[in-house]
């Protein structure tokens, strides 16, 4: 699989719920940018009366490199907090929101994995009254199906593992329906 067709795939199963941009300039990382925005109230009788609401974002960059190196890791890092930080507004009704930065590569320094791994940002805006933020990141190399994510981020990689590996997805059986129907 090309770094193209890995994009391709993972902007295809973002699509469903989140809004895709693609990029195809050759001279930058980005490929993509994924946003969702999803917001829940509750009331009473009339919508005047609200007795909560809440909202939660979600920022996905999508960076596809040859080979992903601790500068380049460090750089679209950055470029993805600092964007996604500029979206979030943090106010009564901001419950979280969740910024991530994906890495697709055909191989990655070691020392640029375990920076991904040690990367830990969160930010609570007024004591978590306004809410909160959390980052994200997750790497694929393509020569070796490898995927990586920093703690937060397990389930970017469980989501790299099953759209563009195929790994997992399935469920186990409970009982086994041979032995019910007998």
């Amino acid at each position: 699989m090309t770094r193209l067709e890995a994009v391709d795939k993972l902007c295809d199963s973002y699509s469903a719920y989140f809004d895709v941009e693609r990029f195809d300039e050759e001279d930058t990382e980005l490929a993509a940018t994924c946003f969702l925005y999803v917001h829940s109230e509750k009331y009473v009788l009339v919508k005047a009366a609200k007795l909560w609401e809440a909202d939660s974002n979600e920022y996905v960059y999508i960076f596809s490199v040859p080979h992903l190196t601790k500068d380049i890791f460090t750089k679209c890092r950055d470029y993805a907090y600092n964007e996604g930080m500029s979206h979030i507004e943090p106010k009564a009704g901001h419950m979280c929101s969740y910024i991530t930065a994906l890495f697709i590569c055909d191989t990655a320094d070691a020392d640029a994995v375990k920076a991904l791994k040690r990367t830990r940002i969160y930010k609570s805006f007024r004591l978590s009254y306004y809410g909160w933020m959390d980052f994200h990141t997750g790497v694929i190399e393509l020569s070796t199906n490898k995927t990586s994510a920093n703690a937060s981020g397990r389930c970017t990689a469980q989501l790299l593992d099953k759209v563009l590996l195929g790994k997992g997805g399935k469920r186990k059986k409970l009982f086994n329906n041979s032995l019910l129907f007998k």
